[in-house]
Parts: C-alpha cells; structure tokens; sequence
C-alpha cells in the first residue's frame, strides 16, 4: 500500500534551533529498525527531549490509522470503484487479512518499542549523571511517554482485541517464541495492563504527570503566540486514557471521578477565553472550526496529533476522503449512514438545526457524497494537498459522552441524561446544583470569563429535541435502563464522531459490557445489502478467542 506520508523532521528542527546540540537528528526520527540502545543515544539533558520528539513522529504515522480500521466497519463510510482490494477486504469483514498492509499492527508496535527503548535509555542516563538531571523534566518525560504507550496498547487492543506485551528494549517484533519477553494479552487483559502501567508506572514515575514544552521553550512569548503550546497536545491526556479505561474495565466510578474532575478544572477557569472544554451555544456556529481551522480547536481539544504540511508531516485522510487531485477518493459515505442524519425517530431534530451533518458530509456536483470534515468549504488552503489534518486523540466533548457512559452505569441516569440533551443548566437554571461532583460553574449562576455560557448539553448545542433516556425506574428494571441509555449515548456517538475513530470502538464497549454483539451490528449491516445477515453472523461469532467484530490478525508470528 501506498500510504503517501512524509513524517519528517522539518518543523522539530525548526523548533529547536535556539537550543545547544549536535547530532540530533538520529532523535527526531529512531529507526525501530535498529537498535537504539547505546550510549550514542541519551548523553545530554537535550536529548533527553529530542529522544521524546522521536517517538511522537512514530504517533503521526499511524494517526489516521484507526480510522480506516474502524470506521469503514461502522454504518457511514464504504469503498469507491477507487478502492484498493486491502481496504475492501477490511470494509468485507474478510477473515484472512494477513499481508493486508492497512490492517498490519505494525505501526502501534513501532510506538511502543519506541516509547520501551526511550525509558530504558533514560533510566540508564538518570543512573549516570544523577547529580546532573532536571528531575521535575525527566518524570514528566517518562510519565508522558507512559502514557503514549498507554494509548497505543488502547488502540491495538480496540482494533484488534487482543495484544503482545512487552516493556523491555528491543529492535522489531520477532523471535515470538520467547515467551519471556512476549505475553498474548486478550482484551480484558490488555486494558488492566494498561490501568496497572498508569497507575504503577516505572522506576517511582506513574503516568498522571504532566510537561509543557511551551513553558521550557518559549515562556516569554504570549500562549497564543508560540507554536510550541501546541506539543502539549500531543501526548495523551492522563483523564481521557484512565477514563476510557475504567469504562473498558466496568470501574464506572474511577471514571466519572477523573472526568469530572477534568472538566471541573476547564469549566471553572476564569480566563478570558470562555468556558473550554464545555457544551454550550458557543460551538453550534463554529462546530466546523474544529476541522477546518490551521489549530485544532483551543474549545474543544484535550488531546491532537498534529500535521504541518509546510515541514512535510502529512496524513493520509484527505488522499481517501477528498476527489481533488491528488487524492485518490477511496471512501465515501454511505446512503445507510448518511440517512441517519435526517431520520426523526434515530434522529429527533424538532425545531434545531443538525449541524454536524452538514460538516460530515456533502454531494458534489455530478451526485459524489464525499466526507468533508478534513476539508470543509472555509478556512483552507488553495490547494487540496496543503491542508493541515490534525487528528484528535481526545475532544472535549468525548469527555462529556463518557462521563455520561459511566454516571448511565452507576445509576446516575438523570446526569447522563442532562449531559446528552440539555444540559446541566435545563436542570438548575440559575444554579444549585445538587448532584454530586458538579459544580454550579455548570449553569448561568457563575460568570466564565466575561461572559455566561452554561452546560446544554450534547443536543442542545444545536438546539436539538431530546433523545428518549430512561431515568425514573424501579430496581427490578434499573439494569435494562443502564442498557437502554447505553444505546442511546452511542447513537448520538454516530452523530457526534463519524470518521474520527471512535464510534466503532465504543460499539464494542457497551455490546461486550452486555454480551449482545447485536449492538454492534444493528447499527452497522443495513449497509451491506444482501450481505447484511451474513456481515451480522460474522460480528456475532468468535475465531481463536476473538469476537468477529474486531480486526483479525495473527499475533503469533514466527
């Protein structure tokens, strides 16, 4: 497969030409082709960081890889007549992928020896110029390295249900046989290893530690002003990676705690710019914004991989999605997912307005539906192969979806239910709240900034009439309301986050949190024609321990 990606050094050096050192660029981008252990490799507190850049370079290229593995099982994207045969085997549901260069793992393996290699390497540094080192610097490092390694064992394990693992150095995956550096993990397996690494971590360091480039580099100029604020992105947020986890995982409570207390921190800011991280009236006009502007979207970004196209770090996702040369239009929206939009009973819009559908996707001229979220109609550039695809790892309003996942599992049903239609404050007004971690910052009783904005929720952002939740019921029935609001939070997750990754996965989630692959595939087969019961079967079915909703990959190289 071509995958077209330039993931390229330019605007790293850029960044760091007002720093003392030589050799760096062997940091930038490690070979995980060959050893990068050696005493070549960290010999100065500057490559301490330039080691770390290494590793997000591996992160830019597999970020629009989940999208091509999920999304195109889920119920909006399909191939064209453009598609390779690797791609449709995935859309197929074939059962035999291996040499199929998309579905390869490789790339997650590649972060993850990466991040391996880079802690051993520090950890040697550390024991070798103790009295030397900014300590402060060096945990949050390995703390944040933890966490891309979190994320990337999250990812395989989404994808492909399954994962080897391993933390001690090394060149490539081979030699499988040795079972003492590989363990075959199964999902359940993968996602607690991945809670204990948080959690534990290495050498005294856990993952919840954080570092801001743009304070080490450029403290001087205005935030706004320096491109450097924008590698604080790039490592995954220790809330979005422990909060998803805990939802994988069934601890409901350890979830909502780390999400509410994320959002407690953004909601409560006094800054001028005006209530990050929450829903509110504010995004239904720039709801757009979050695509198609040069930054990722300071309101809504937690977590973003980020591409310059003017230092040669490219995605893929314009080359499968856009008709303009030179992409190559290898996906384009389903008839099935694209009426979901506009159906009242999946969909009820009352007097609102869907946005999202219109950012989603369009028809061209000529009757091509293409999906134009990664190149909207404003704000870019002249030519299709310039623009600048940032990939959110997580959005702020993921934060609000799985904080309404897990109140939905605690019993909390009246909260979720605010969170995916109106709001907080169309339930306490003018403040008061009562419910336990929200805060009256929540509603129009507290001033944000220099103006009011309040919680409305998922759907009353746009002004949308709410979706049926289940929130006054007897204990005999309060189970089949946790299942029942679980559904209808993923059928908003269709609306909210088409072709970004995410849906599918969570489809997952709640259809293994209930033992009815159904879930799944009810929302999926319509797209598949006459295939539709035979593409239900396979999501229904399990090959080696695996259920058949998830990418099928043989771990057990040889």
């Amino acid at each position: 497969m071509n995958t077209g990606k330039k993931i390229l050094s330019g605007w790293l050096v850029l960044m760091f030409l007002g720093l003392t050192f030589t050799g760096c660029n062997d940091f930038f981008e490690p070979e995980t082709d060959d050893a990068l252990t050696g005493d070549k490799y960290i010999q100065t507190q500057t490559e301490m960081y330039t080691g770390f850049l290494g590793i997000v370079t591996k992160m830019q290229a597999v970020g629009d890889k989940a999208i091509y593995l999920t999304d195109t099982r889920g119920e909006l994207l399909e191939p064209t007549s453009n598609s390779p045969s690797e791609l449709i085997a995935i859309y197929n549901y074939e059962s035999n992928l291996q040499g199929n260069a998309y579905a390869d793992p490789a790339g997650y393996y590649d972060v993850v020896i990466a991040c391996n290699d880079f802690i051993s390497n520090m950890l040697e540094y550390k024991e070798k110029y103790t009295e030397s080192i900014d300590v402060e610097h060096f945990n949050a490092l390995i703390s944040s390295t933890l966490r891309i390694k979190v994320w990337a064992y999250m990812t395989i394990g989404k994808i492909y249900g399954q994962a080897l693992w391993f933390s001690d150095p090394m060149v490539k995956i081979q030699d499988l046989s040795d079972a003492s550096k590989f363990e075959l993990l199964d999902l359940d397996g993968v996602m607690n290893a991945c809670i204990n690494l948080l959690e534990q971590g290495v050498d005294g360091i856990d993952g919840s530690l954080t570092f801001s480039w743009y304070e080490w580099l450029d403290p001087e100029t205005a935030l706004g002003d320096s491109e450097y604020r924008f590698w604080d992105y790039m490592t995954p947020d220790y809330a979005g990676l422990y909060g998803e986890l805990c939802l994988w995982t069934g601890r409901y409570q350890d979830a909502a705690d780390v999400l509410l207390d994320a959002l407690n921190e953004k909601i409560s800011s006094s800054t001028s710019d005006a209530t990050p991280w929450i829903r509110n009236v504010t995004l239904n006009g720039n709801y757009a914004t979050i695509w198609n502007y040069p930054d990722p979207y300071a309101r809504e970004v937690v977590s973003a991989i980020i591409y310059s196209y003017t230092n040669d770090q490219t995605n893929d996702l314009l080359r499968h999605f856009g008709t303009e040369y030179p992409n190559e239009y290898l996906l384009r929206p389903t008839d099935f997912g694209m009426a979901r939009f506009s159906n009242d009973t999946l969909n009820p819009v009352g007097s609102g307005s869907e946005t999202r559908m219109g950012v989603t996707f369009t028809t061209l001229s000529g009757g091509r539906s293409v999906i134009c979220k990664f190149r909207p109609n404003g704000n870019r550039r002249p030519y299709p192969y310039q623009d600048d695809v940032h990939i959110y790892i997580f959005r702020a309003s993921e934060y609000h979806f799985m904080l309404a996942e897990a109140l939905n599992n605690l019993g909390r049903f009246e909260e979720a239910d605010a969170l995916i239609n109106k709001g907080v404050s169309g339930k306490f007004p003018t403040g008061g709240v009562t419910w336990d971690g929200f805060t009256d910052d929540w509603t129009t009783s507290t001033a944000l900034g220099t103006r009011k904005y309040p919680n409305v929720g998922i759907r009353g952002t746009f002004g949308l009439s709410s979706r049926t939740f289940r929130t006054i019921v007897s204990d005999a029935a309060k189970e089949e309301a946790k299942k029942f609001n679980d559904l209808a939070i993923m059928d908003e997750m269709l609306l909210e986050f088409p072709c970004e990754g995410k849906i599918y996965p969570a489809l997952i989630r709640v259809a293994k949190r209930w033992n009815d692959y159904n879930v799944v595939a009810d929302r999926v087969v319509g797209k598949y024609g006459d295939r539709a019961e035979e593409v239900r079967s396979i999501i229904n079915s399990e090959v080696n321990g695996v259920q058949g909703c998830f990418v099928p990959w043989d771990l057990e190289l040889n």
